[in-house]
């Protein structure tokens, strides 16, 4: 057993065991609660170390370390009670797309979270984020100078350690996806470097087709324009990390040579969408 399942075990121990202990002093639920609750919470845990398996064996296939490999649970739309399953099943890094989502959640979940930004962020909309999210880790979608700028202005104003940022490649040439351009990602990364100094640039982000069709390419061009940005740079690649790969395609991303996946649904379900009223 490695260091990844072994903490996911660990926890789940602990989990059950404040669980079991809160109960004997709380009020007993409806069985028909528990059932549903015991099931929600047995499916998340259940899909998420079945994620972590499936994350290990695609290292295995091609000469990888799963431990070079970082677990993103995607959890936009999901309930906090729903996430904190799957923190008491051990896991700790998740990502969140939307900033007022993210902001509503942190402040009712452990601080020792790491949460990922990885939705298109507004210039207007990075103080609440780095203000209402003081464990925020890393901000996966810098895709401009000027949101680089606006990033680094406020984690300089708010006193923070430098923020961990990747620069998100439009790798499909799909104009409905956010991204700098495969040949403007090295200017990019270079300005973020040279002045930016409260960021620290760590790798390049990208989101494939919806339909995977186009998957590898997107992939291939994402690990070739790390290339570039590592001789730009005077980097090694190991440097560049890559995050590549979601709920569909996560496991090929690992053996393009992901180090960051992003997976959401096949750990917490079908996204749910509040519903349009009708005017």
């Amino acid at each position: 057993m490695n260091n990844l399942e072994k903490s996911v075990e660990e926890k789940a121990t602990e989990g059950e065991k404040e669980d079991s202990s809160s109960a004997v002093q709380s009020t007993e639920p409806s069985d028909s609660v528990m059932a549903a609750a015991s099931a929600t919470d047995g499916v998340a845990a259940t899909a998420l170390r079945s994620v972590i398996q499936r994350i290990e064996q695609a290292a295995e296939r091609c000469g990888r370390r799963s431990d070079q490999v970082r677990l993103v649970a995607v959890s936009k739309t999901k309930p906090v009670s729903l996430l904190k399953q799957v923190y008491d099943a051990g896991h700790r890094c998740f990502g969140e797309n939307y900033v007022k989502e993210l902001v509503e959640k942190a402040p009712q979940l452990p601080d020792d979270i790491e949460w990922h930004f990885i939705g298109n962020l507004q210039s207007n909309k990075v103080k609440p984020l780095l203000t209402g999210v003081p464990n925020l880790a890393m901000v996966e979608t810098v895709d401009d100078e000027k949101i680089a700028n606006q990033l680094d202005r406020v984690a300089g104003n708010i006193g923070r350690k430098p923020l961990k940022v990747f620069v998100q490649v439009n790798t499909s040439g799909e104009e409905t996806k956010s991204g700098v351009e495969p040949d403007g990602c090295v200017e990019l990364v270079k300005y973020v470097a040279s002045n930016c100094p409260n960021l620290e640039f760590c790798g390049l982000m990208t989101i494939g087709m919806p339909d995977y069709t186009s998957t590898p390419e997107n992939f291939k061009t994402l690990a070739k324009c790390r290339s570039e940005v590592c001789k730009a740079l005077g980097i090694s690649e190991d440097q560049c990390e890559l995050s590549m790969g979601m709920s569909g395609d996560f496991e090929l991303a690992v053996e393009m040579g992901s180090t960051n996946v992003r997976v959401g649904s096949t750990i917490f379900g079908a996204r749910e969408y509040p519903k349009k009223q009708s005017n």
